[in-house]
């Protein structure tokens, strides 16, 4: 199987091989919540549904990677009409839909319409690529795979500029695995891949921050190492290691309000 790649200029990710497009964390439901806080933003359900049917022909799998709703504990009024118009749309489009469960998406079911393929939250693979929303350790089966592409931190890098004014731009990481690290696991990948959040009301948390963390066991385990992750923008740019460009400060940090870390 081909190596999991990045759609240039779309925070999607390609499995070309199984004619699969993956993405991560839609959060549908995230601006019901924002405008409950005076925070008022147009709900991105239908760009992201226009983006994704833009990326449809000669595709014939989406795999959604955790956290499609947002609302936890609980759901609200904008995931019961948004989520399943979505989803149908992603079935006339794709014809087969995966939902990897993530931490937002408790009591998921009785948003889906039949015929979507509900994995648990330690993951699913196809071929050589295994898929997990990364809040929770994968299963061996996912993690014996060459590849295992996760979410949940919705990643963003900060780039400082001359006046040290701090901007973020959403990103992707690949990270080397420590194979020296833990006896969880009898096999472990060559690669983690970690997608940046496709809902952009989101924002995400700099990877790049020194005192920093990121979020999920295999970080707080150490097995995955976060200062050898490579970066790379959307449009595919690659940036350098994640300890080359790590920054001391965001004293100056440029954000809006609704852009800082939620819980995710």
């Amino acid at each position: 199987m081909s190596v999991p790649c990045p759609i240039p200029d779309h925070m999607a990710l390609e499995i070309e091989d199984a004619r699969a497009v993956c993405v991560g964390d839609l959060h549908i439901g995230l601006e019901s919540e924002l405008r409950s806080k005076g925070v008022h933003v147009p709900s991105q359900t239908h760009r992201m549904e226009r983006e994704l049917l833009r990326l449809s022909p000669g595709r014939e799998r989406i795999i959604l990677l955790g956290d499609l709703k947002n609302k936890v504990p609980g759901s609200s009024r904008q995931e019961y009409a948004e989520i399943p118009r979505f989803i149908k749309v992603m079935q006339r489009h794709y014809g087969t839909v995966d939902l990897v469960r993530g931490n937002h998406d408790t009591g998921i079911e009785e948003f889906l319409p039949e015929g979507v393929n509900v994995h648990p939250a330690s993951g699913f693979s196809l071929g050589e690529v295994g898929f997990v929303h990364g809040h929770t350790w994968p299963s061996p089966e996912v993690m014996s795979r060459r590849y295992l592409v996760i979410a949940h931190n919705h990643p963003t890098v900060a780039l400082e500029d001359s006046l040290g004014n701090i901007s973020k731009e959403p990103c992707w990481v690949r990270f080397p695995v420590r194979r020296d690290a833990g006896k969880r696991y009898v096999e472990v990948p060559d690669e983690v891949i970690m997608v940046p959040a496709f809902n952009r009301s989101l924002g995400g948390s700099p990877v790049n921050i020194a005192g920093g963390r990121l979020l999920g066991p295999m970080f707080s385990d150490g097995l995955l190492d976060h200062k050898e992750g490579r970066v790379y923008l959307t449009d595919g740019i690659y940036l350098g290691t994640i300890g080359d460009l790590m920054i001391r400060s965001t004293a100056r940090i440029r954000t809006l309000p609704h852009r800082g870390r939620t819980d995710h």
